[in-house]
């Protein structure tokens, strides 16, 4: 299994699908995957695409979209990097670039449907997954990320939980939605962190 998985992280850092895609954009920036999982690991971080800050230093969550997902997790950065632990697979694996406006474009299909299906098949072990933002949730959930977006797709995670929780991007951009929410902080959050806890301390 960990060959197999070897190989196809190896496969995922030479991919070029999107190499013209990202040649148009305002960055003009050559791909570079940002690969992060093992197949030992019991929990999945699916996130959307790795952003500047990403692309330049190739380890995921390396911003201050990070350092608020490791708060609501309640993972240092060691906890939080360890592969053996904790896998993270954006719905894109690498940095999709800005607009002509300065914006981040959204993470491009043809990533997902090319590798996504391969490594989940891998990923065997996971027993708890967090959904960030929602291009995660429509991957992961289908039809029940889609009616209400991201505000009723987070307000059902106990439909979901104890082995999914949704959650909504940590970008600094969210913070007024966290204040229109404070049920987010005061309801999921707990219960998301002890269960997680629980993965990490189990065999």
């Amino acid at each position: 299994m960990q060959d197999q998985l070897d190989e196809l992280g190896a496969e995922i850092g030479r991919c070029q699908l999107c190499a013209t895609d990202f040649a148009a954009t305002a960055t003009r920036h050559e791909p570079r995957p940002v690969v992060w999982f093992n197949p030992s690991a019991r929990v999945l971080i699916a996130g959307q695409a790795p952003g500047a800050r990403v692309h330049h230093s190739g380890r995921p969550f390396t911003d201050p979209s990070g350092d608020r997902l490791r708060v609501w997790l309640g993972l240092d950065e060691d906890g939080f990097y360890d592969r053996a632990s904790v896998a993270i697979v954006p719905m894109a694996f690498c940095f999709p670039g800005y607009d002509d406006r300065g914006s981040d474009l959204p993470p491009p299909r043809r990533c997902a449907d090319h590798w996504r299906a391969r490594v989940m098949q891998n990923l065997a072990r996971v027993r708890i997954t967090f959904l960030v933002g929602a291009h995660a949730h429509r991957w992961h959930l289908g039809a029940a990320a889609v009616k209400g977006g991201v505000t009723a797709t987070v307000a059902r995670w106990c439909d979901h939980a104890p082995s999914v929780f949704p959650l909504p991007h940590p970008s600094w951009r969210n913070t007024g939605w966290l204040k229109r929410n404070p049920w987010f902080e005061a309801e999921l959050l707990p219960v998301a962190r002890a269960r997680l806890a629980e993965v990490l301390e189990s065999d």
